[in-house]
């Protein structure tokens, strides 16, 4: 597996690549933007660690554009630590935030939870859910609507896969934290709240604006089957 790491700072770029390495990981690193989104272009990346104050081109954009033709995992690696900042980078498609100043055994743990197979997938049941048009394929980690693709995060993929999973219930935010994030999660549990809300705006339609994910108040989230 390769790690893209972009990031200016060529001592901090050295170290993480150097913790990368010592985990068995190929890395690539880029100074900016626009070389950042060049290298994706043309090597197998596997998961991008993204800082986002960068020359020539930002790092939200870079997420963004990554985000356009790849749901490879994102880390940003960056100074900016407001919970504000942390939702904002959701919001755009990453997977996860770590704040600088940075334990790299704390990075790599993260790393390691995004590139392993998530043992919640392993209880993910194929098939359909909702009123029988949203169809969840655990091998092509998708979400099918009426046969098409919708362009999730892995980590959406399986927040909407642990509120599917049978019988249907009510979950709490920290219920799906450590059903379809792992243990090793350690966002907001109100990050939670952001991964549903991208969800219902790629899901919504008429008559399921809500993208087939109920608020229950005081309790959390449960799945919309009613037809």
């Amino acid at each position: 597996m390769k790690i893209l790491i972009v990031e200016d700072e060529a001592a901090i770029a050295e170290v993480v690549s150097a913790y990368a390495k010592r985990e068995g990981y190929d890395t690539v690193t880029a100074s900016d933007g626009l070389s950042a989104l060049e290298i994706f272009s043309h090597e197998d990346i596997s998961l991008v660690i993204l800082d986002l104050m960068l020359p020539k081109l930002s790092g939200e954009e870079v997420c963004r554009r990554i985000r356009e033709k790849s749901q490879v995992p994102i880390i940003m690696l960056t100074a900016k630590t407001g919970e504000s900042d942390v939702v904002y980078g959701l919001d755009i498609g990453a997977n996860d935030y770590v704040s600088k100043p940075f334990s790299p055994r704390v990075l790599m743990a993260r790393v390691r939870a995004h590139l392993r197979p998530s043992a919640s997938r392993d209880n993910i049941a194929a098939g359909f859910c909702a009123d029988g048009r949203i169809e969840i394929d655990p091998e092509r980690v998708e979400i099918r609507k009426d046969g098409k693709s919708i362009p999730v995060t892995k980590s959406e993929f399986l927040i909407f896969s642990t509120l599917a999973s049978k019988p249907i219930r009510t979950w709490s935010r920290d219920e799906i934290i450590r059903a379809a994030l792992g243990d090793d999660y350690d966002g907001f549990d109100r990050t939670i709240d952001t991964y549903v809300k991208n969800l219902r705006k790629k899901l919504a339609e008429p008559g399921h604006e809500n993208g087939w994910i109920k608020t229950i108040y005081g309790f959390g989230y449960r799945l919309d089957d009613e037809k």
